[in-house]
């Protein structure tokens, strides 16, 4: 979890995903269409990116990805996510982490 903690440390938005999951994708179109520019680590890009995935189920995901944290906190994967938009929670977090600014 430690790599998982210095990956998220000091950047407003992470998000852990998968270039080949749908979902992944859909959050990260999300996300950018209200102006974010999230630091994004594609887990099957990475040399150590099993390492990573691992981290995450470890620390309860499940799926692994997408994995989202705002303002270096873990918000969930995209049920949460979602859930948080179709509540009007989300860009509120978003800039209160300065993720945007509008």
């Amino acid at each position: 979890m430690d790599s998982i903690t210095r990956l998220t440390a000091d950047k407003p938005l992470v998000i852990f995903s998968k270039s080949s999951c749908c979902m992944c994708h859909t959050i990260k179109t999300l996300i950018r269409s209200f102006g974010a520019n999230p630091t994004v680590y594609e887990l099957d890009e990475l040399p150590n990116g099993h390492q990573l995935e691992r981290a995450l189920v470890a620390s309860g995901r499940r799926p692994s990805v997408p994995a989202v944290y705002i303002g270096e906190e873990l918000v969930g994967g995209a049920n949460e996510v979602m859930s948080l938009h179709v509540k009007g929670k989300l860009v509120p977090l978003l800039k209160q982490a300065k993720a945007i600014w509008i």
